[in-house]
């Protein structure tokens, strides 16, 4: 038998992929959460439906890898990263689709009154915070290389830089949601309580995208430093 086949067999399957199909998947979803926005501004319930369940769709696929990925994962003591580590990043990935779930649902349950004012800082927020989401998944890409060099070595430095990226855009998210909070509350008046209750959610969980997308980040950075 070749040597390769044998360590597959010492090794069990590699999480490594599955993890990052996860993210893939993961990110898609919260891609959509711009496009729900922008359906939500111009009142168009169709757009919104079609792509909740879009939202929907991907987070159960989601869902689906992530439970496949548990019931699988090696318990070898020569995994290269430890269990609970895999298993902490899986999570926190997994969080960034039940969050645009979690968006999807509500802007469904209930539409908060929309303010002309607030489209051009809302979509500044929702797509920045996706760009968190894109800078995660294309981290993840190197997770490959980043086992292969045991976390050591350019391929660290590379991860290293992105991750620093990754908190700056995290950073920016701060900034732009409080724009938007400033921007409601400027206009509170002409907003009824549910629907500013409501706002304050929704960008709350709009922040979340980009908050689990930085923990992640950070999460590697642990294991790159160890």
């Amino acid at each position: 038998m070749p040597i390769s086949n044998t360590l597959m067999n010492l090794f069990g399957p590699s999480p490594f992929k599955p993890l990052q199909a996860h993210m893939r998947v993961v990110v898609q979803c919260a891609g959509n959460v711009p496009r729900l926005f922008d359906a939500l501004c111009d009142d168009d319930r169709k757009e919104m439906k079609k792509i909740r369940d879009e939202i929907f769709t991907l987070e159960n696929k989601a869902d689906e890898i992530k439970n496949e990925l548990r019931s699988h994962l090696p318990k070898s003591i020569f995994m290269p990263v430890d269990r609970r580590d895999l298993l902490e990043i899986l999570d926190l990935q997994d969080s960034i689709a039940d969050t645009a779930q979690d968006i999807a649902g509500m802007l469904m349950v209930r539409r908060p009154k929309v303010l002309d004012s607030i489209r051009e800082p809302l979509t500044d927020l929702t797509q920045r915070c996706v760009d968190a989401c894109n800078q995660m998944a294309a981290i993840m890409e190197h997770l490959d290389e980043l086992v292969e060099t045991g976390f050591r070595g350019p391929e660290s430095d590379v991860v290293v830089v992105m991750i620093d990226e990754l908190n700056r855009i995290e950073t920016d998210t701060d900034q732009k949601g409080i724009a938007v909070l400033r921007e409601l509350f400027a206009h509170e008046s002409e907003i009824d309580p549910v629907s500013l209750m409501v706002w304050h959610r929704l960008i709350h969980w709009v922040g979340d995208l980009a908050n689990y997308s930085e923990k992640v980040g950070n999460r590697l950075r642990l294991l790159v430093a160890h």
